[in-house]
């Protein structure tokens, strides 16, 4: 692993979205190392750093977040998630982008914008459309080779000055989108800033973030991690955007990630009506009491004793000599394990199909990372579902296994053995 430069962890005094001080600390989870810092073979033996999982509520505005930030350029310089490697997720793109395209009458010569996009599969839906597409991202590899296949990509963090560039150069757009990236950023003020310098006046800001609505609901505490700045809420966006000139006029729940929100943002006053969905999603976040401390400390409890049992599950099974492996090395997998204490003495190796993952260890706790023919290979009795948002289409695919003997644990949102 590389060794970290001076000052990759600082720690926030006020909140992200309000600049409020009342914070309180809600729940404090393992701490870890940077949940895609997989390391190779030949850098087993040095010293990886672990960060604080603390989360805070902010009883100002009700925000939940992560204080302590660790150096982006840590964290993504040479990120290793690639949205094409999934399936599931390139069909779930193509879905949004027709969505978009159709609800909000895109035209051939509009401008599409990503922030953080990754290999380009959301824009490359857009660009089939003969919309002209842009990506900002600042993974070196992964930005190079959206390129190289076709979506031209900048290699960089966005920031207002980088939207004052691209406004004068390319001109403004109708569409900015930001998806599983909003979360990511520490300084969303300023990123929401270069959002309203580059929008056009009837352009339009989209946005999926993991929802806190179904981490509180569905126990999906392995979402904290340290690339998760913040657990957003409609009722804290809401205004935040307004403060910015912008207006989030629609929102609606999608089941990606195990539960995220999809937001439609304008510049205050613009074309599109506010949906009483915005209303609606605030009303059943002060059902859920988001904005009460004790909300927290019972989810902290809850995951306490999913840990007691999934540990006292998987010691039995080895104790009566059960081979066990992992299926998935998605970032979540790093809070979990290292929350409960599965390790390589629970685990004797982790499949994934990502072919940047494989030959890796899993960080801090070195669980090998291999191809999933290594099922047939070794032949585990069980395998544990880390990425549990994929378990139908893992358990699916994955049917000879299970003709075989074979059994899968999920652990979330409910600790269960398939087939029973």
């Amino acid at each position: 692993m590389k060794t970290l430069p001076a000052g990759a962890l600082r720690r926030r005094t006020r909140c992200r979205l309000c600049d409020g001080d009342d914070l309180v600390n809600v729940i404090s989870l393992a701490p870890t190392p940077p949940a895609n810092a997989f390391v190779s073979a030949t850098e087993l033996d040095r010293t990886e750093p672990h960060f604080p999982l603390d989360v805070w509520l902010c009883k100002g505005c009700t925000h939940v977040q992560l204080l302590d930030v660790v150096d982006p350029a840590v964290l993504f310089g040479d990120y290793v998630y690639v949205t094409g490697t999934s399936s599931s997720f390139v069909a779930h793109f193509e879905r949004y982008a027709a969505l978009v395209a159709n609800r909000f009458g895109l035209k051939p010569a509009d401008l599409v914008v990503e922030i953080g996009s990754n290999d380009g599969t959301f824009l490359r839906f857009f660009q089939a459309t003969g919309q002209r597409t842009l990506g900002i991202d600042p993974a070196r590899l992964i930005a190079s080779r959206a390129t190289e296949t076709g979506i031209e990509t900048v290699c960089e963090f966005f920031t207002p000055a980088l939207a004052q560039n691209l406004a004068e150069s390319r001109g403004l757009a109708r569409v900015v989108a930001a998806n599983n990236v909003f979360a990511h950023i520490d300084d969303l003020s300023s990123v929401v800033i270069g959002i309203e310098r580059l929008l056009a006046p009837d352009g339009l800001f989209v946005f999926e973030v993991s929802y806190l609505a179904d981490v509180v609901e569905k126990l999906l505490f392995d979402t904290i991690y340290h690339e998760h700045l913040d657990y957003h809420s409609v009722t804290s966006l809401v205004p935040f955007f307004e403060r910015h000139g912008l207006e989030l006029f629609d929102v609606e729940r999608v089941a990606v990630h195990g539960g995220s929100l999809r937001g439609f943002v304008q510049r205050r006053g613009g074309p599109h009506d506010v949906t009483s969905r915005v209303k609606e999603l605030c009303a059943l976040e002060q059902r859920l009491a988001l904005d009460r401390e004790s909300t927290f400390v019972d989810l902290a409890a809850r995951v306490g004793q999913l840990g007691h049992e999934l540990r006292l599950m998987l010691q039995g099974l080895r104790e009566h000599g059960k081979k066990i492996a992992g299926f998935g090395a998605p970032a979540k997998a790093t809070t979990l394990m290292h929350h409960f204490g599965v390790g390589s003495h629970m685990l004797d190796f982790i499949v994934d199909d990502n072919p940047r993952k494989q030959g890796l260890y899993t960080p801090g706790l070195h669980v090998p990372v291999v191809p999933a023919a290594k099922i047939a290979e070794c032949k585990p009795d069980y395998l544990l579902v880390l990425a549990w948002n994929f378990a139908d289409v893992i358990i699916q695919t994955h049917k000879p296994f299970v003709d075989a003997g074979g059994r899968f644990i999920v652990p979330l949102p409910n600790l269960e053995i398939i087939p029973s």
